[in-house]
C-alpha cells in the first residue's frame, strides 16, 4: 500500500507519530467546567432524604388522625349501641313490673272479692260465741 502512495520511511514515520500524538491528546484530561450554582451530590441527597422523610411523616400523622378518628366514630357509635341496649332493657324491666304490679293488684282484687262473698254468705269466723 505504502508503495502505491509512494511514501518514504521518514514520512510513515512522522504519520504515525501523528497518528499516536492525536490518540493522547484525544485521552487526555480535559478541564472540567463547574456550573456557578453547583450543589454538592451530598447536600443534594440530604435535601431529598429530608423531603421524602417529612413526607412519610406527614403521611403517618394523617393516617393517625384518620384511625383517631375512626376509632373516636367507633366508641360513639358502641356508647349510642350501649346507651339503647340500656334504654331496651330499662323499658323492659318496667313492663315487666307493671305487668307484676298489675298482677298483684288483681291477685288483691280477687283476694278482697272472695272476702267479700266470703262476708255476704254470712261466714265470719269459725267460732261461734
Amino acid at each position: 500500500m505504502n508503495i502505491l502512495k509512494k511514501t518514504s520511511f521518514e514520512e510513515r514515520l512522522k504519520a504515525q507519530q501523528e497518528a499516536k500524538q492525536a490518540m493522547l491528546a484525544k485521552m487526555a484530561r480535559k478541564p472540567t467546567v463547574t456550573a456557578p450554582d453547583h450543589v454538592d451530590r451530598q447536600a443534594r441527597k440530604a435535601a431529598e432524604l429530608e423531603a421524602v422523610r417529612q413526607q412519610r411523616a406527614a403521611e403517618r400523622e394523617a393516617a393517625r388522625v384518620a384511625r383517631e378518628a375512626r376509632e373516636a366514630e367507633e366508641r360513639r357509635l358502641k356508647a349510642e349501641a350501649d346507651e339503647a341496649a340500656r334504654a331496651a332493657e330499662r323499658a323492659k324491666r318496667k313492663e315487666w313490673k307493671a305487668s307484676k304490679k298489675e298482677e298483684q293488684m288483681d291477685a288483691k282484687a280477687r283476694r278482697a272479692a272472695r272476702f267479700a262473698e266470703y262476708a255476704k254468705l254470712g261466714g265470719g269466723s269459725n267460732y261461734d260465741y
